[in-house]
């Protein structure tokens, strides 16, 4: 099939009974007029990819623009680990601390311009957030929507009486719709400020399509789909993860491929574990990268029950996708860490207990209401250094630390493309001013720096320069070992249930690593599969080791 048949075919897929033969030809013609640009083209991902995620201006100074000056701070202090930048929402908004966007093709003014942006792209791929589902109310489309102008009239979802919504599923409680001036009403699933987008109106989703492709053009090797399931609204259904989401996500697949670009999808949905690799498609046809939701929860739990057995059982069921397409893993980010994910995976008292353990440890939990009348946890607010730390046992700093890089550990060895967010590569704790001063929960995690200050405490906070060497330490070892590449198969071993194991080999190399760590603060011996050196300490591993309270072993064939 060439592209205007595989595009012909989507299209049908989303529109149905809708669809006119006018979007085909829309869409070829758009793809015609990107064909004619000058266009960069991204470095394929190999084991040396390591993505920071992070705020245009989490590191700022007075009168500059935001992204120069993290541009200085990442080249004065980590431009040999760190590969790619994911820059969080950075464009003019209204709230949601950018993902209520006015502007899609505006840098917001702290940032400063495309100018900025194209020259921190010339020393580091970058990842552009791509708020699709819903933009700001404030936004030129819905001020004109509301104002009865032609050209926005169905750009948005009005309430009708006939629509079903009994069975959406949304991660808020709020009202599913709100009322504007004029008596205008738009479908709102994050919040009243968050209007959502109607692409069952071809020329949103075309316009859509073209700022995506702005996006790739203007330096962005990965895009990130946020809040992508919901993109589709059909009256009876659940409104998330439906057929004609799947088929936008493929037919923008297609054109980046009709434009031999390797720029890569990755989309965000903090849902159950099966739900969230069905945007991986067959391999090939769909997202490249997904958000490894379950990881993070996981990972904590493991640590902070030193029991690994979940985490290994899950980890069987994670296998090679395809050459093309892989997991994006993380362990903290600017949301908070998802319990959804964990569903069927971990027990209700397993997810109490956790959000427990972060409210003993100055977190907040998010809740959600079930249909019983009970709630759920649905999201742990805290730093991740923070969520790891059990009070009595991890009393000093050494273990504190050595805790936290035992967790990246696991990030920096299972199958896939690691992200670290700049709180944890920082080594920060809690910011419960911010939290406080906002009434936010996600602020506690949120915190931004004047540039001195943050250099300053890289010098003189034993925790932050610790854990900021500790993590780039990690990043270097991976970076140099073939077995690591995002691609390469992941064999889960079991050793111990105190440990997590696994050996990663690349076919093509023959390259094979085995990677254990201890998630208990008591030793722990274990029988090697096979000898050799561990490349963290540079000492020979032969037959049987004992690992100290949260060692962890990268052990070359």
């Amino acid at each position: 099939m060439n592209f205007t048949q595989k595009a012909e075919m989507l299209l049908k897929t989303i529109y149905g009974e809708g669809y006119s033969p006018l979007y085909k030809e829309e869409i070829v013609e758009a793809v015609k007029g990107w064909k004619q640009r000058k266009w960069r083209q991204p470095s394929a991902l190999s084991q040396k990819n390591v993505y920071l995620i992070t705020y245009g201006d989490s590191i700022w100074e007075e009168n500059k623009p935001a992204l120069s000056t993290l541009k200085k701070f990442l080249n004065t202090y980590a431009r040999d680990e760190i590969s790619d930048v994911h820059l969080l929402p950075m464009f003019p908004y209204t709230s949601d601390d950018g993902f209520s966007v006015v502007d899609y093709l505006t840098i917001h003014r702290d940032l400063g311009s495309w100018d900025e942006v194209e020259s921190l792209s010339a020393d580091y791929r970058l990842m552009f957030d791509f708020v699709a589902n819903h933009m700001s109310k404030s936004s030129s489309w819905f001020q004109g929507y509301l104002k009865g102008l032609p050209e926005f009239e169905h750009y948005f979802i009005p309430k009708e009486e006939s629509f079903d919504a009994a069975k959406v599923v949304r991660p808020r409680t709020s009202p599913i719709f709100h009322e504007y001036e004029g008596g205008k009403t738009d479908w709102t699933t994050f919040s009243e400020d968050q209007v959502d987008v109607n692409f069952k109106h071809f020329p949103a989703l075309l316009e859509m399509t073209n700022i995506l492709l702005e996006y790739a053009w203007r330096g962005g090797s990965s895009i990130r789909l946020d809040a992508i399931g919901f993109l589709w609204k059909e009256s009876g259904t659940t409104c998330i993860h439906l057929p004609q989401t799947h088929a936008i996500i493929q037919l923008w697949r297609v054109i980046l491929e009709e434009l031999e670009l390797k720029t890569l999808l990755i989309t965000e949905t903090n849902v159950p574990h099966k739900e969230n690799i069905s945007y991986l498609g067959n391999g090939k046809n769909e997202a490249h990268l997904v958000y490894q939701f379950s990881l993070p929860p996981l990972v904590l739990h493991s640590f902070t029950t030193h029991n690994t057995t979940t985490l290994t059982n899950w980890a069987k069921t994670i296998e090679k996708i395809s050459d093309q397409a892989t997991y994006f893993n993380f362990l903290a980010s600017h949301d908070g860490i998802g319990m959804r994910p964990t569903e069927g995976i971990l027990t209700d008292k397993e997810r109490h207990s956790l959000a427990d353990k972060v409210l003993e440890n100055g977190g907040r939990v998010s809740y959600k209401s079930n249909p019983d009348g009970t709630e759920s946890p649905y999201e742990l607010n805290i730093n991740y250094m923070e969520a790891l730390i059990n009070k009595e046992e991890d009393a000093t700093e050494d273990l504190q630390i050595q805790k936290m890089l035992a967790a990246h550990s696991v990030l920096f060895s299972v199958i896939g493309v690691p992200a670290v967010y700049y709180h944890s590569l920082l080594g920060s704790g809690n910011d419960v001013k911010g939290l406080e001063e906002s009434g936010i929960n996600r602020r506690i995690n949120r915190k931004k720096f004047q540039y001195e200050e943050i250099v300053g405490e890289l010098q003189t906070s034993s925790r932050r320069q610790r854990v900021f060497e500790g993590i780039k330490k990690l990043i270097r070892v991976r970076q140099k070992e073939a077995a690591l590449n995002p691609f390469s198969t992941q064999e889960i071993v079991e050793l111990h249930d105190q440990v997590f194991s696994l050996i990663r080999r690349n076919e093509e190399t023959e390259d094979a690593l085995l990677f254990i760590v201890n998630s208990g603060n008591t030793p722990v011996q274990v029988e090697l599969p096979f000898n050799g050196e561990d490349l963290w300490s540079g000492v020979q591993c032969d037959g049987q080791i004992e690992l100290s309270p949260y060692q962890f072993v990268w052990i070359k064939k």
